[in-house]
């Protein structure tokens, strides 16, 4: 049996994707993006820092995001991160590519509950 707590690992990709997708609506510092993710999923996903900034800093530099300097809530200076262009339309792959392979985990655990 697993507990709520339980800490699971996502696929490649979906943290990049959460990242994308959550940027798409507004520019945020790191600290605010992982706590958005952990709210919009009713605290299901817990993303730690050891996991965000390698995640980001590969996406700066793939071009899938840009950054400038800017201020938290509190007066902090932070690293404010925007999606680019480029970040979109790997999104848009990304999600095609997950709804695919989403359907075909769905068609196996039908056939396999009946």
């Amino acid at each position: 049996m697993t507990g709520k707590n339980e800490c699971r690992d996502l696929f490649p990709g979906a943290l990049e994707m959460m990242i994308l997708q959550t940027l798409s609506r507004r520019p945020m510092h790191g600290y605010a993006l992982a706590k958005h993710i952990k709210s919009i999923s009713d605290d299901l996903l817990q993303i730690e820092e050891g996991s965000l900034y390698p995640a980001l800093q590969r996406m700066l530099k793939a071009g899938w995001l840009k950054s400038e300097e800017g201020v938290s809530p509190r007066g902090r200076p932070v690293r404010v991160f925007k999606a680019t262009q480029a970040g979109m339309k790997h999104l848009e792959q990304e999600r095609s590519s997950f709804e695919k392979m989403f359907a075909g985990i769905s068609r196996v655990l039908a056939v396999a509950g009946s």
